[in-house]
């Protein structure tokens, strides 16, 4: 290599460099800035350039003393846990080196700071405890389950006992069947618990997606007779029976369409939609590339609350009493 072309050399491998580098002189003053320490910092390096280092980052107290501490003792300083820059809305964790920046001969000329941000790090790390917290919610539930399971089958082999027991005529028999239907659905209820501990396998089959959406759009009508909700359906006729557990797919998409009813209230239109999905395909082993499908439901309800959506996919949760 040319060494006139040196310092533009080093200069393109600073700028290439995944993490923040920031160079200070001896003084505090910023000589240099490459792009990633620029969006850290939210500030250009022609702005930052001749700038003290406690101006651009005043508000950054530890980043700071992490600079005057390594600028004083001569030793690299580094901290992965504690250092979180605030520009305007973003908050942005980093791991954060600062070193003296040496001469050959020895000579302190500056300090070197290397920032590194953690964002998608610590969204891994929530991912992994939230696993964690559902993993041992599944154990729990499975335990319950069980523990449930076994009253339950005593309690609907008495009431069937006393159902046989009475006379057609009976008025008791209003109890009974109530106490059946009750048993019915705390079953229902532990078969969901025992899911979440271990998900039973798909019974996969040829399903007619828009013959289970008009099952289920026809059973909302009648649910919501009465009131002044319509249902507009915009289906893909092209769209052939997809490989699915049609049991599965009908509480989804039942889930999905009452979910719009109550968010409509009284009044509202809830949009059915299908389409087949052009820009992506799967491949599984052995298979060729299959297309796939998108089922929009839409509703112009309320929406749903900031606050609430992060939790959406966490099993059981709710907003409602």
């Amino acid at each position: 290599m040319n060494p006139e072309n040196l310092p533009e050399f080093y200069a393109n491998v600073i700028d290439s460099v995944g993490d923040g580098v920031i160079v200070l002189d001896r003084s505090g003053k910023v000589i240099l800035m490459n792009p990633v320490a620029e969006e850290l910092a939210g500030v250009s390096r022609r702005i930052s350039r001749g700038q003290p280092f406690s101006v651009i980052f005043k508000g950054d107290v530890l980043l700071l003393e992490m600079a005057e501490m390594s600028s004083t003792s001569g030793m690299a300083i580094t901290d992965h846990e504690n250092i979180v820059l605030k520009r305007g809305s973003r908050i942005t964790p980093l791991s954060v080196t600062v070193s003296p920046l040496l001469l050959a001969d020895g000579v302190r000329a500056g300090t070197i700071i290397l920032l590194r941000d953690l964002t998608n790090i610590r969204e891994l790390e929530e991912a992994v405890r939230k696993s964690d917290r559902l993993s041992t919610l599944g154990t729990l539930a499975a335990g319950l389950a069980h523990e449930i399971r076994n009253p339950l089958g005593g309690i609907k082999g008495a009431a069937q006992l006393i159902e046989m027991e009475l006379a057609e005529d009976d008025e008791l028999r209003d109890c009974t069947r109530i106490v059946l239907k009750e048993v019915q659905r705390v079953n229902r209820i532990v078969e969901e618990l025992l899911d979440l501990s271990a998900p039973r396998s798909l019974n996969l089959v040829g399903v007619n997606l828009h013959k289970v959406l008009a099952h289920i759009v026809f059973l909302e009508q009648q649910a919501t007779e009465g009131k002044n909700i319509t249902f507009q359906r915009h289906l893909d006729p092209s769209i052939p029976p997809i490989l699915a557990d049609e049991g599965r797919i009908t509480q989804l998409f039942l889930n999905l369409v009452k979910n719009a009813v109550e968010a409509v209230g009284d009044s509202g239109i809830i949009e059915i939609s299908s389409r087949i999905v052009s820009e992506y395909s799967m491949t599984q082993k052995g298979e060729r590339r299959s297309r796939m499908v998108a089922i929009e439901v839409a509703d112009n309800g309320t929406g749903i609350p900031p606050e609430a959506i992060e939790n959406l996919f966490t099993p059981f949760y709710t907003t409602k009493e």
